[in-house]
């Protein structure tokens, strides 16, 4: 009798994650500068914020959508390396309950760097008298502790790298 080795799949494995693109373009604001406490005092934890040109927010690299916001203003990403982002649009534009807003990713769904994750329309939100900035939160960067924030004054969604671990 002749037994057969199993197969084993092969198991791909990635490079960890080391850097973030600009999620969207526009001006680069340190977020210690946005207007809003909860964000500027880094709270939730240390971050960048772009005061976008454009109404999509794409992913600022590969990972798995781990939260979407009831009032879709905001999207949590997992990333391989243990990273948790927060991509939030806005200012107290929770307030809005979801109105201007459109998600284009589920949750658990894997995305690729430059997936267009969320729709805004940034007339509306400036109408309704919030600022339109765009934050991105590592909110478990006190894992990383060499994470660091680019200094330039502006971004180009996909592009310019704004944060590497």
């Amino acid at each position: 009798m002749f037994f057969r080795k199993k197969s084993r799949k092969k198991e791909t494995t990635q490079e960890p994650i080391k850097s973030l693109k600009a999620m969207i373009s526009g001006e680069i604001i340190p977020l210690e500068d946005v207007a809003d406490p909860v964000f500027s005092s880094k709270a939730l934890g240390e971050g960048i914020a772009i005061r976008p040109d454009g109404q999509v927010i794409t992913a600022p690299c590969a990972g798995k959508i781990s939260m979407i916001a009831d009032t879709l203003h905001a999207v949590g990403i997992t990333l391989n390396n243990g990273a948790e982002l927060i991509i939030h649009e806005g200012l107290d534009t929770v307030s809005m309950n979801g109105e201007g807003f459109k998600v284009r990713v589920k949750n658990g769904e894997e995305i690729s760097q430059g997936t267009p994750i969320l729709e805004f329309d940034k007339a509306l939100i400036e109408e309704k008298g919030f600022a339109a900035d765009c934050i991105l939160i590592v909110t478990n960067s006190d894992q990383f502790p060499n994470l660091t924030f680019t200094t330039e004054s502006s971004a180009v969604q996909n592009e310019t790298e704004i944060c590497s671990f």
